[in-house]
């Protein structure tokens, strides 16, 4: 037996969270490995955090300038020398389905730093990514190791009930993030992948706190179920609707944008029940997409929802966008969406989709005023197009 299928053996039966120290172990027996470490990027997206015995012991380092950060931004392995001289480090991109994860580092004797050893040490990572996905039902050890700071009780609920914050499939690329991370309240992301289709929505429950995470917990979950019975988005939105009015009477509400692509066609759905925005980068022309305003959900009994469509082609990117984004104001008073968001856009066009809403949403930080700390949430929609049949 080689060592490949032996560590993925090891890793496969390992406790979920005992997972680091069991390739640990692992690496050093098949390939010498002089340390092994496994960070994993912290939900504000700007620091990689160890995965180590006890939460903050170990040194975070920088997204943005470390080694491991540039690896984790390329998304391509990146080796430097260690040591004095005769051992290499090797950080590799810990991704599973477009959802970048952390980095797999690798110290290894220079002799041992081969292609055929970089390429198994890759599967190593690509399989200890898949594993953490799966752990995370069991265990808390790398919830924890996603912190660098205490999480509200609303963002927690939050970051419970969102998927991936990127997604890659042949026709599409997603990525999304919220700000502020450790403390977000009402707003939120979901998508669902089909063979034939991808649904995204865009939610924003209003108020503060545990007050809009509930309001929105409720929304997800009832597009959700309706999404599941194969229900179509008009008819999502409405039993949505009717589920928050039954439970509110009116009183609360939650603004929705919620997407269904036909991935052979490239043609879009839209039902627009709120306040988040949709814009377009095609080419280099940016531009809102303005849609028919309907009623957000539960504000009224039975309200119904009409389907407007939209035709994507390959090469178009889509921005989904809550207020928290566009109303924000600069010192001078000028709102992002006059000029600031199409600028960010641009800026960021060269960007694959996962970093996009990192990058739009850092540059926010630098144009809003200093007390503004509302809800800010950006995904971000990259669209190929069908790959045509060789047949």
């Amino acid at each position: 037996m080689n060592a490949r299928t032996e560590i993925e053996r090891a890793v496969r039966a390992a406790a979920p969270h005992a997972l680091v120290e069991t390739v640990r172990g692992a690496l050093a027996t098949a390939y010498g490995a002089r340390s092994v470490q496994m960070l994993l990027a912290d939900y504000g997206m700007t620091v990689l955090n160890p995965v180590g015995p006890v939460p903050g012991a170990e040194r975070s380092l920088s997204m943005h300038n470390s080694p491991q950060g540039r690896a984790f931004g390329s998304q391509l392995p990146l080796e430097e020398p260690a040591g004095s001289g005769d051992s290499v480090s090797h950080h590799f991109p810990v991704t599973v389905r477009g959802e970048r994860l952390g980095i797999l580092s690798v110290c290894l004797p220079a002799a041992r730093s081969t292609p055929q050893t970089m390429d198994e040490l890759a599967h190593v990572a690509d399989l200890l990514g898949h594993e953490i996905i799966v752990a995370d039902r069991d265990t808390d050890r790398y919830q924890r190791a996603r912190r660098t700071t205490r999480l509200t009780l609303a963002a927690e609920m939050q970051w419970q009930l969102l998927p991936a914050r990127a997604f890659t499939a042949a026709e599409y690329a997603i990525g999304a993030q919220l700000e502020p991370a450790y403390a977000i309240h009402g707003d939120n992301f979901d998508w669902a992948a089909e063979s034939e289709q991808l649904t995204v929505s865009v939610t924003n429950g209003m108020g503060e706190g545990i007050e809009a995470s509930l309001l929105t917990n409720l929304a997800v979950n009832a597009l959700r179920n309706a999404r599941r019975a194969g229900i179509g988005i008009a008819d999502q939105a409405a039993l949505a609707d009717q589920a928050l009015y039954d439970q509110h009477r009116g009183s609360a509400h939650v603004s929705t944008l919620l997407l269904r692509f036909e991935l052979a066609t490239g043609s879009v759905g839209v039902v627009d029940a709120g306040s988040p925005q949709l814009w377009r980068l095609r080419g280099r022309t940016v531009e809102r997409v303005y849609l028919d305003a309907q009623l957000p959900l539960g504000m009224f009994e039975e309200s119904q929802y009409v389907v407007q469509n939209l035709q994507l082609l390959p090469g178009d990117r889509l921005l989904l966008v809550s207020d928290g984004v566009y109303e924000t104001m600069s010192p001078s008073g000028e709102e992002y969406a006059q000029r600031g968001l199409a600028r960010a856009i641009l800026a960021t066009r060269l960007l694959p989709a996962a970093s996009v809403p990192g990058a739009v949403l850092r540059e926010l930080a630098d144009y809003r005023e200093a007390d503004t700390l509302d809800d800010a949430l950006v995904v971000c929609i990259d669209w190929f197009g069908r790959p045509r049949s060789d047949a």
